[in-house]
């Protein structure tokens, strides 16, 4: 679910920047769309490492006891 949402964060900030001049009275558009954009890559780099730390934990330990009789 990160990965997708940094994609779609990124893409929305790209078109803010590049693609549309929308005028919201309250922040500019780049800043938004950078904003944005910035914030899409951080979700995708954090979804990116906190997968990689749970595919090395989930190592299984097994025990094999025997007993000679």
């Amino acid at each position: 679910m990160g990965i997708g949402l940094g994609v779609v964060l990124i893409v929305i900030g790209a078109v803010l920047i590049w693609a549309l001049d929308v005028d919201i009275s309250f922040i500019e558009d780049n800043t938004l769309g950078w904003i944005l954009l910035i914030a899409g890559v951080l979700a995708i780099a954090l979804s990116l490492i906190i997968n990689a730390q749970r595919s090395r934990n989930k190592t299984t330990h097994v025990e094999e006891r025997r007993y000679d009789a």
